[in-house]
């Protein structure tokens, strides 16, 4: 199994270069975990505090669960991911079901500054852009998706997602492999990625 992890700060385009490189691939061929799926559940914590919470910390993540899944995926064993609500911020009951396969994507903000999430990884990847980009990223998202309004989304990019970047996200960028500027719209990067997993299966046959 090629274990691939893709991180980047928040808006960068990795979700863009992970679908376009999915689809770049054979079909049926991909696994994908994100690290959105592994935030920590706290469900003794009312739901308007939740959402003050800092998202963009380490801390944040149960990275215990999902350095266990990517070990049980990588001996071919059936994994139940859970299932992860960014407008309650809350873990529901259900799971999906992730089989093992060819490669794996390992995909989040902050799966490259975990050691031993990194030593899982055949190859890590940092999808890079500037500050004025993911800003307006994070905006169209948080608005569209996840049922904020401008203010909210101001407050917490400055009190959490801009300095959880610089302390965390952007650091982690010297254990990529390989670092990829403008994420999903990167076409030459995309094309190489693919050729080399495609080589790399090829070779393992």
């Amino acid at each position: 199994m090629i274990v691939i992890g893709i991180g980047g700060g928040s808006g960068s385009g990795k979700t863009t270069f992970v679908n376009k490189l999915v689809n770049s691939l054979s079909a049926n061929s991909v696994a994908i975990l994100s690290q959105d799926a592994y935030y920590r559940s706290n469900p003794q914590i009312i739901e308007a505090e939740r959402k003050k919470m800092n998202y963009d910390h380490p801390d944040s993540i149960e990275w215990e669960l999902m350095h266990t899944h990517i070990t049980q995926l990588k001996s071919g064993s059936i994994i139940q991911q859970p299932v992860y609500s960014m407008i309650t911020c809350s873990r529901g009951d259900a799971a999906v079901a992730v089989s093992p396969n060819k490669v794996l994507i390992v995909e989040g903000i902050l799966i490259l500054t975990q050691p031993n999430i990194r030593d899982l990884m055949s190859i890590k990847i940092f999808i890079d852009a500037d500050a004025d980009h993911r800003l307006m990223r994070v905006l169209k998202r948080d608005m569209e998706e996840r049922g904020r309004g401008v203010e909210e989304v101001m407050n917490r990019y400055l009190k959490t997602v801009r300095p959880m970047h610089e302390q965390f996200i952007e650091p982690s960028k010297k254990f990529a492999d390989i670092i990829v500027p403008i994420g999903g719209d990167n076409h030459v990067a995309i094309d190489l990625l693919s050729q080399y997993i495609v080589a790399q299966l090829i070779g393992s046959i």
